[in-house]
């Protein structure tokens, strides 16, 4: 049932007509043309999908994406020697950068859903995860009803902050909540003893445990809390650049490209994760690969 609901929402997510600029138009392309910079948003922590490399670079599965849009916005306009400026985005940051223009897409872990886009718009989805508890192994944590009278930290501005806080209210779990602003943040307060767990992507809690410095004290449990389709933010009311970027990812999930930059990151990444990728991700690159 999960499954179905996951392929419907994605279908969703990438058919949902956008409002568009007319035929043949961009003010995002044409911006990028006249200062001949790409500002390019990205999540400093976010492991393994947008952080900051040894080099103190930003890497990872969302970048390698987000880089292969900028080759083909230079090739689109003619411009090989555009240049790409990082910018740092948080939770709370993200979509009011995009919002107001600031960045002309995010690469990171955003969460596609309505509500965000009334604001922002988002290509194809590139990722599915969900809300998952992350805890100390032997702390008797295996679902949320088990944190009745614990604390928890959730970052703010997030899906998982959301359906945490929604899911205790209706089940009436008395719950701690801890606001934290970004995941190192989260992740060391569970670390420290501040809180009993922390609440994000089920793959990201793998990640933090990845570059933890004893990952064997920690666990990640329970059944999926949200739905997270993740997908690339770029701005509203352009559907000619969001089509650019969907013919790219288009183009990656039809000739196995997609499948190559996924186990580059997860099996296993160069962080540790081992993720095979799952059947639903498979059949959301084969529905989503349309043809020319």
């Amino acid at each position: 049932m999960f499954k179905k609901i996951i392929l419907a929402a994605v279908a969703v997510a990438f058919l949902a007509p956008v409002q568009s600029a007319q035929a043949g138009e961009s003010r995002v392309l044409k911006r990028i043309k006249e200062r001949g910079v790409i500002n390019m948003g990205h999540r400093e922590s976010s492991v393994p999908f947008a952080y900051i490399g040894k080099d103190g670079k930003p890497i990872g599965y969302s970048m390698d994406i987000c880089n292969l849009f900028v080759d083909k916005i230079r090739e689109t306009l003619e411009m090989p020697d555009i240049k790409v400026k990082h910018v740092p985005v948080t939770s709370q940051t993200r979509i009011a950068l995009m919002a107001n223009g600031t960045i002309d897409m995010e690469c990171g872990s955003t969460t596609n859903n309505l509500t965000r886009q009334k604001q922002v718009a988002y290509l194809a989805v590139t990722f599915i995860t969900g809300t998952k508890l992350g805890s100390k192994k032997g702390s008797g944590i295996k679902e949320i009803e088990d944190l009745e009278g614990k604390a928890i930290a959730l970052s703010q501005g997030t899906t998982n902050e959301k359906a945490i806080k929604r899911i205790a209210q209706e089940k009436g779990i008395k719950i701690k909540i801890v606001p934290v602003k970004d995941h190192p943040q989260g992740w060391l307060a569970l670390e420290t003893g501040r809180v009993d767990a922390y609440a994000t992507d089920d793959v990201l809690l793998y990640g933090l445990i990845s570059k933890s410095k004893n990952p064997g004290q920690f666990q990640v449990t329970g059944r999926f809390l949200s739905y997270d389709p993740y997908g690339i933010m770029v701005p509203q009311d352009d559907s000619t650049y969001q089509r650019l970027g969907n013919v790219v990812l288009a183009d990656l999930m039809r000739d196995g490209g997609m499948q190559k930059i996924y186990d580059k990151w997860f099996n296993p990444g160069p962080t540790g994760i081992n993720m095979p990728i799952s059947d639903t991700l498979k059949i959301a690159y084969e529905i989503q690969a349309l043809p020319h």
